[in-house]
């Protein structure tokens, strides 16, 4: 059964809005990429907080460029490949086509204990535009 193990959030200062959820709930700094990207955990799921989405971007979103707050949720499916032809047939728009990579998610660090690819994922939005997320194995944190 698919699970949630991921959100994504922009901010106009990762690091800021990062700082906060460490210091107020006491999550994990598990990651980076760059200034762009603050990857959190609670141990059970990955919060990235990252800097805002640009005019263009494939996965911009309902919010649209410079948009602050939570950008995409993602759900650990166990095939991104049937998932997406479930969600294409259920409706929902395809914006980024399946990928599989070393790192991806995870700000370029395959995670310790994962050997191979990290992260298989696609983007799509659902019918009230809201950007979903499809990994086979979850994000750094989780």
């Amino acid at each position: 059964m698919p699970k949630i193990k991921h959100i994504a959030m922009t901010a106009k200062d990762p690091h800021k809005v990062a700082a906060f959820y460490m210091e107020l709930f006491g999550m994990e700094e598990v990651g980076r990429s760059g200034d762009s990207h603050v990857y959190l955990s609670d141990g059970e799921m990955n919060l990235t907080i990252r800097s805002c989405k640009a005019a263009g971007d494939a996965d911009l979103g309902e919010g649209g460029a410079g948009f602050e707050g939570i950008h995409h949720i993602g759900f650990v499916v166990d095939d991104v490949a049937a998932f997406s032809d479930k969600a294409l047939k259920a409706g929902a728009k395809m914006l980024s086509p399946a990928k599989a990579a070393v790192g991806a998610g995870t700000g370029g660090a395959t995670p310790p204990g994962r050997e191979g690819p990290s992260n298989a994922e696609v983007k799509i939005s659902g019918p009230n535009g809201v950007v979903l997320d499809m990994s086979e194995t979850g994000w750094i944190g989780n």
